[in-house]
């Protein structure tokens, strides 16, 4: 329904209702959405799952080495305090380390099921209010599925990381829609479709690889909504206002960059927690492992135009600007298809529309 549709005169295309914490926006132009917005919230109802049926929770797995990974995974393999460890005590660290990977998914969950919330009521555009419901449910099923594999599988979890905890205060916080997107869709988002892809590629353990890429599945949309949205908005932004975005970018990217060292874990197994620390950042295998985990964001950061220097020597410094070339597009849809390739592999199931 179009404003010029209305029986009686509507003075405002919008009501924007203020707190001391947020700005709750209505929209009364209830016009045809935007066409890519439009398809995007098809999808995201066509799309939905039930984590009690799609997934097989009845399979057993090894504690000792539940995400059947090589030891080559396991970060402090190699280290002085790795090699002084007994088999039975190398099992503790693999399933310690399962269980702090996921239980950081499922806080970050969690934090994404409160912004996306916080999205439907302060994005102004009633069609990103649309897609932003569906992905309200994507977000509880996502919490309850990660949920259930701590308690069910790993029967074991960890408090939130302390970086990632920073991050989402300073989202849940900032009373502008913009950095909400930013922050959760852009940022953790993006990191966690790449630390998902690590266990879906690597991983043995069919739960904990189906669980990622259905997840997965799901976070390509959020993070292309998230795209849509910023892409229309931040050219109508001043140059004093993009500087702002991008510093918040880039310490988000450093918080996050930094939150997978672990160093709870090392701390809670009674481990050299400095000397585990000292050698995760210097291992090739860690360098490459943080490296990877901006290959989302980095192109997703340019082609919504927050580009600047700034960004630029951040990811240079950390050297991931390799990634500034990706098609995230492609990495979407790509992430979408092995979710549906893995699911006939492991249940023989039809692909989905």
């Amino acid at each position: 329904m179009k404003m010029d549709s209305y029986a009686l005169p509507v003075e405002t295309d919008t009501w924007a209702v203020d707190t001391d914490a947020v700005t709750t926006v209505f929209d009364w132009d209830y016009a045809d959405s935007r066409e890519k917005m439009a398809r995007l919230y098809q999808k995201g109802k066509d799309l939905q799952w039930d984590s009690g049926r799609r997934i097989d929770w009845s399979r057993e797995i090894e504690p000792s080495n539940p995400l059947g990974v090589p030891d080559q995974f396991i970060p402090i393999y190699g280290s002085r305090v790795w090699d002084r460890l007994t088999d039975e005590e190398k099992g503790h660290v693999r399933q310690h380390m399962a269980a702090w990977q996921f239980s950081q998914f499922l806080h970050g969950e969690q934090g994404a099921l409160i912004c996306t919330a916080k999205i439907v009521q302060t994005v102004p555009d009633l069609d990103a209010k649309y897609y932003a419901g569906t992905q309200v449910m994507d977000e509880a099923r996502h919490v309850e599925t990660y949920s259930r594999y701590l308690r069910e599988k790993l029967e074991m979890a960890y408090p939130i990381n302390p970086h990632l905890g920073t991050l989402l205060d300073q989202v849940i916080r900032e009373s502008r829609w913009d950095f909400t997107y930013l922050g959760m869709q852009i940022i953790i988002e993006g990191l966690a479709l790449a630390a998902f892809a690590t266990i879906r590629d690597n991983a043995t353990e069919p739960t904990a690889r189906e669980i990622n890429a259905y997840v997965m599945q799901d976070e390509a949309r959020h993070v292309a909504f998230g795209r849509l949205a910023l892409r229309d908005y931040y050219p109508q932004l001043t140059d004093a206002e993009r500087r702002e975005r991008e510093e918040f970018a880039v310490e988000a990217c450093y918080l996050m960059r930094d939150r997978f060292l672990a160093e709870e874990v090392w701390l809670n197994l009674d481990y050299d927690g400095k000397e585990c620390v000292r050698y995760m950042r210097e291992s090739a295998f860690m360098q490459g492992f943080r490296k990877g985990l901006f290959s989302r964001i980095v192109p997703t950061l340019k082609d919504i135009g927050l580009w600047g220097k700034k960004v630029q020597d951040a990811f240079v410094d950390m050297g991931v600007m390799e990634y500034s070339t990706i098609d995230p597009d492609q990495a979407n849809a790509e992430d979408e298809s092995v979710a549906l390739q893995l699911e006939r592999e492991l249940h023989g199931a039809q692909p989905r529309p």
